[in-house]
């Protein structure tokens, strides 16, 4: 039944539409932290619909929420008074950290970067974008044209201009060696010089935490020494949250927060695990930036009562039982456990990351060169074990990606790291 679905799942996808494994895998249900394929199979879930399924899998909580909503109305535009969308506008506004903050809503996270572009831009009357090298931002037309990330960046043409920044990954490039305050100053540098040589862009759009780019990130502070040079010159900065949001690196709700020396960001963009796999995107930013339109715009899907419902029973949930301090504490337990293991390991070059967020990056034993045929023999090994885990990297990189809901347990979080032992072992 499986192949008959990927074949009429070829017949009609387009062919770069990626699926992991060589036998592609069909999820049916899940629950807690473990999901089950059409064959019966069990797997525990470290990637959670690539860190989208935040709490747990069908948490009652939120399906209550979804069904009860449904029954009454799921949909009716931004045109309308939406009770349950200023709830969790309410909700955001004051969590952001954003003085004066206003909410959009939008259906994704390139969708909500999409937006914090428009916004930028239009503030500042300019079309110039600062990004970092090794970034992702989305899929649409201008969040590619910004993407620091050759594997996720199918066309060069752009309607920004888009220039690119040293710092987002520590241990790669040509400050890699420094320490951490000296590759601190050496970023800082780059950026006043490039900024020398060009008109003020109209904002520095960053991810805390590198997500498609393999969990990479700068020492804590980085973006902070960043907004002083931004700040003097009036440029933005946009902090994309879409994977770093919610708790997930346990140390800070919000990745920022590792960066917040110099207060928040004036753009905060998020999406991923505030739906828990409910379809929510969305901006937050200072009122005079997000008022700064000067003609018409509405949200067909952003916003509609069932998806904000799922919002609000989520994020209520992840707050009631403080999944941040568990992020804070499996996690710690996960990254050490792995690091463990990679000490054993010739192929594995780092264990990184905060929270339940963790890369493992592979290279050639011996060398600094990527192991990408290693990275999906591991994948492949860990599902067998009944482990799914993610992948991703950017320039001559390979990493396993590990951030599973952030309910956790420590039994499970011990039962993963032992399958993903076993597979590292494979290789």
């Amino acid at each position: 039944m499986t192949r008959d679905l990927f074949a009429r799942h070829r017949a009609v996808l387009p062919d770069w539409l990626a699926l992991y494994y060589e036998d592609p895998l069909e999820i049916t249900h899940g629950e807690g932290r473990h999901v089950w394929d059409a064959a019966g199979n069990k797997y525990l879930d470290f990637f959670g619909g690539i860190l989208t399924t935040m709490t747990a899998h069908a948490l009652p909580e939120v399906t209550k929420a979804v069904v009860e909503q449904a029954g009454r109305i799921v949909h009716s535009s931004t045109l309308y008074l939406n009770r349950p969308m200023v709830e969790l506008a309410e909700r955001a506004a004051q969590l952001s950290g954003i003085p004066d903050a206003r909410v959009f809503f939008t259906t994704s996270g390139t969708e909500a970067n999409d937006t914090a572009l428009l916004l930028a831009t239009a503030y500042r009357r300019s079309n110039a974008i600062l990004a970092m090298r090794n970034s992702y931002h989305g899929r649409s037309f201008s969040a590619v044209g910004i993407t620091g990330n050759r594997g996720w960046s199918p066309t060069s043409l752009s309607p920004l201009q888009t220039l690119y920044v040293h710092g987002g990954v520590r241990t790669r490039g040509p400050y890699a060696h420094l320490d951490d305050r000296d590759f601190t100053d050496a970023c800082v540098a780059d950026l006043e010089d490039l900024l020398g040589h060009t008109r003020a862009p109209a904002a520095l759009i960053a991810e805390p935490v590198q997500g498609v780019g393999g969990f990479t990130s700068p020492p804590d502070g980085l973006y902070a020494a960043f907004r002083d040079v931004l700040h003097e010159r009036g440029i933005l900065w946009i902090s994309d949250e879409v994977q770093t949001g919610w708790g997930r690196t346990g140390d800070h709700f919000w990745g920022w927060q590792a960066h917040g020396r110099n207060g928040p960001p004036d753009i905060v963009t998020f999406a991923k695990g505030i739906g828990n796999g409910m379809s929510i995107g969305g901006v937050v930013a200072r009122a005079e930036i997000m008022n700064c339109l000067d003609a018409n715009s509405i949200s067909t899907f952003g916003g509609t009562q069932v998806t904000m419902a799922a919002g609000l029973a989520n994020l209520n949930y992840l707050l009631e039982h403080d999944l941040q301090g568990n992020a804070r504490r499996v996690g710690g337990l996960l990254i050490e456990r792995l690091r463990a293991v990679a000490a054993q390991v010739p192929h594995v070059r780092e264990v990184r990351g905060r929270g339940l967020m963790i890369g493992v990056e592979l290279t050639r034993p011996g060398t600094d060169e990527a192991a990408p045929e290693a990275a999906s023999s591991v994948l492949e090994e860990a599902r067998a074990g009944g482990l799914l885990v993610g992948k991703g990297g950017g320039h001559s990189t390979s990493v396993l990606r590990v951030a599973p809901p952030m309910s956790l347990t420590v039994a499970e979080a011990e039962e993963g790291a032992a399958i993903l032992e076993r597979a590292l072992r494979s290789i």
